[in-house]
């Protein structure tokens, strides 16, 4: 599918790239239709999922566990029965990233990530019933927590 966008011009996103949220991400709960923009350096943790209905909206997000190492959570039974999950191997987790103008300050949101069925494509947000993780974990901080 072509697509006209804002941040990254005219591109093509495959059908198998397209997932749906039925109930869209906090703050855009009316968008429900997205494509993962997969960045083109495998090693880079970062994509990006845009909104297929509204060419303006955009979220980077990451691969938590490339950050986080022991980043671990539940999903509880309601998104595993709205998603159609029947194995853990089919599913793909983001966190959404907030990029500021101090690039030392790049964070992730832990409290709620994106679960995606790659089987179906089923998406959700899902917030996170834990106080272990808050909507603004630095990036850099834990890098710096890796190395260590």
């Amino acid at each position: 599918m072509l697509l006209k966008t804002t941040h990254f011009g005219e591109i093509d996103i495959k059908d198998e790239d397209i997932i749906e949220f039925s109930k869209g991400i906090v703050g855009f709960e009316d968008i429900h239709r997205y494509g993962i923009i997969r960045n083109e350096d495998s090693d880079s943790p970062f994509s990006w999922i845009q909104a297929i209905e509204k060419p303006e909206l955009a979220f980077a997000v990451i691969d938590p566990f490339a950050i986080k190492r022991d980043y671990d959570f539940i999903l509880n039974d309601e998104y595993v029965k709205a998603l159609e999950i029947e194995d853990p191997s089919q599913v793909n987790v983001f966190a959404i990233v907030v990029v500021p103008e101090d690039l030392k300050k790049i964070s992730m949101n832990l409290k709620a990530p994106v679960i995606i069925n790659t089987n179906n494509r089923k998406a959700a947000q899902v917030i996170l019933d834990t106080d272990e993780y808050t909507v603004r974990h630095y990036i850099m901080d834990e890098l710096q927590k890796q190395e260590v």
